[in-house]
């Protein structure tokens, strides 16, 4: 993946995510939330079908060659639900979950402070905010998802726009990234390496999806 970022006017600088550093579940700095993120953990009660956090649709897009290929990627896990899928070959790979849990559904994030994420990660990859204005294509806002060598941890990414840039392989968005937050209608993990994902949170400040 390239190794630089860039401004909003396409100046290359060192590539520098500003979310909480990574660390292991076990560790303090894992539990600590910031105040809205906690808040917006009341009333988070799973759907009646497969959900994490209520988001019930986590897919596998059929872009690059994926394990499952296609479909849903919610399998027991304990008491709940965990989303898992590999992605093989050096090739662009996609999953998305839909924020409303269908896909002509959208969410105004901007006045959330980001979300926390559970998971596990061999190896880097970015999710995207797609917004329902310009839903497809590589030329999306993203942010980094650092690998945790297949531990287990919890992370906080904020929804600050200085942590959030674009790939010059994928893009330059044409549009703002506070309009995307406007209009979020998905959260797409895109990764071009091997890489076995498991997701067990998506908690999204200030935001309780729609059980369908």
């Amino acid at each position: 993946m390239p190794a630089s970022r860039r401004t909003k006017a396409g100046i290359p600088v060192l590539a520098a995510i500003s979310v909480l550093l990574l660390a292991p579940l076990s560790a303090p700095a894992a539990q600590a939330a910031p105040a809205a993120a906690a808040r917006s953990a009341a009333g988070q009660d799973e759907c009646s079908t497969p959900s994490i956090n209520r988001l019930q649709k986590w897919l596998a897009s059929g872009e690059g060659t994926t394990v499952p290929a296609t479909g849903n990627l919610l399998v027991p896990e304990g008491d709940g639900y965990a989303a898992k899928i590999v992605f093989q070959n050096n090739e662009w790979h996609v999953a998305v979950v839909w924020l409303g849990n269908q896909f002509d559904a959208q969410a105004d994030l901007g006045q959330s402070a980001g979300f926390w994420l559970t998971y596990s990660a061999t190896e880097d990859l970015y999710v995207q905010m797609r917004p329902a204005s310009h839903w497809s294509g590589g030329d999306k806002w993203l942010t980094r998802i650092p690998s945790t060598g297949g531990q287990l941890v919890r992370k906080f990414f904020p929804f600050d726009s200085d942590s959030w840039t674009w790939l010059p392989e994928l893009g330059q968005p044409q549009y703002s990234f506070a309009s995307a937050l406007s209009e979020a209608r998905g959260l797409v993990f895109v990764g071009k390496t091997p890489n076995t994902l498991d997701f067990r949170e998506l908690l999204i400040d200030g935001y309780q999806p729609p059980c369908l």
